[in-house]
């Protein structure tokens, strides 16, 4: 069969997803991946350090990849239940097979698309005002990665709140900033989920609390306020349902998680920055090694810092993981800490703390949550 005509006969099947891969060296996109969204498709085209993309109909499919597909020496492309492969070679021999295929890669890619904050064309003035939309609404493309990290956040709090029956949330969000996550946050969970949200974002810098205050006006948003406060010791008027806390530095997120264990709440969701403390208590006889070079003792009680942090929180009743979460500033610190309220089991408890306690032995650590809790 010509190219075309494989195309074209794939294309009829219903393409779930196709990706394109092994460029010639003229190909202006390095990779093009194109999924099947509820009114069309949605191409993610990649250069070295970004990615643009396109929405299309349907009829539109077609015509896109005979224009571009020249560029490429494979093809992989899902339908309903089968995988085509298309290889062209550096003379322009095309083979063509197709084999069965559970297809969960491309499902997963569709389904994953349908938990975007928004579809382009739609109004979400936060993300014009922050920058990431245009007027129009439209992705701007020097934000795409950015757009992608709000989502990837969203997606986070969406695999926990999708099973609940919440009709209203009472949220606090330590060490807001400039909010522009708890703005989305809002946006996300009132008009997409349909959730009564009440949210409290707490910081410390007068001028920005102010700001944030304002905006939360300008966009209606009633149940969005913003305080001056330190996290360690700040009495919230309700329980919280969720804590939020972002890039809280060093032992701020311990005191946030403190509280946020003490009232109970359901679900704590934490991205960790600066963990500085036990990098400087560390030390240890028969794990020297650990703490001989100064870039592996700062990563390494880094990575112990979020570790203890998690069993603390199995220890206090939380069902906890530590997620890869691509991180807003593209610093390495991209670990998210998602813990719910659960049933746990007093042995199961005891054992998480006493894998904690053993780390706390060996290195001399004295962390700031162990002792909170103590």
């Amino acid at each position: 069969m010509e190219l075309y005509e494989i195309l074209n006969k794939i294309t009829d099947e219903g393409i779930i997803k196709i990706i394109m891969s092994k460029p010639k060296s003229d190909a202006q996109y390095k990779k093009i991946i194109v999924s099947a969204v509820d009114n069309g498709y949605f191409a993610e085209q990649f250069i070295e350090k970004q990615a643009f993309h396109k929405n299309m109909q349907k009829s539109e499919l077609l015509q896109y990849l005979e224009s571009i597909v020249l560029d490429y020496l494979q093809i992989n492309a899902w339908t309903a239940d089968t995988e085509h492969i298309i290889l062209i070679s550096k003379k322009g021999k095309v083979s063509y097979k197709r084999k069965l295929s559970l297809n969960t890669a491309a499902k997963t890619n569709h389904n994953r698309k349908k938990n975007y904050i928004s579809e382009e064309g739609e109004n979400v003035p936060p993300l014009v005002d922050m920058g990431i939309f245009t007027a129009e609404g439209k992705v701007v493309r020097s934000m795409y990665d950015k757009f992608r990290q709000i989502n990837r956040f969203l997606e986070l709090i969406n695999d926990e709140l999708k099973n609940r029956n919440y009709q209203e949330l009472n949220i606090i969000d330590f060490g807001c900033g400039k909010s522009y996550l708890t703005f989305v946050l809002y946006y996300y969970l009132t008009e997409k989920m349909k959730i009564k949200a009440n949210i409290v974002g707490l910081d410390l810098k007068a001028d920005v609390i102010e700001n944030c205050n304002k905006a939360a006006q300008k966009y209606g948003y009633s149940g969005l306020k913003f305080q001056l406060g330190d996290i360690n010791g700040y009495k919230f008027e309700k329980k919280p349902d969720m804590v939020v806390t972002l890039h809280a530095c060093d032992t701020a997120t311990d005191y946030a998680l403190y509280n946020a264990i003490q009232w109970g709440a359901d679900l704590i969701f934490s991205v960790p920055c600066c963990q500085h403390e036990l990098a400087s208590q560390m030390t240890s006889d028969k794990l020297s090694l650990l703490t001989r070079y100064g870039i592996i003792k700062e990563r390494t009680a880094s990575l112990m810092t979020d570790a203890i942090r998690a069993n603390l929180l199995w220890y206090s009743g939380y069902n906890t993981q530590l997620l890869e979460f691509v991180d807003m500033s593209h610093t390495p610190k991209n670990i998210l800490i998602r813990a719910v309220k659960s049933q746990i089991p007093q042995k199961t408890r005891e054992k998480y703390l006493a894998e904690a306690e053993n780390v706390i032995l060996e290195f001399g650590f004295s962390p700031t949550l162990y002792n909170l809790l103590k």
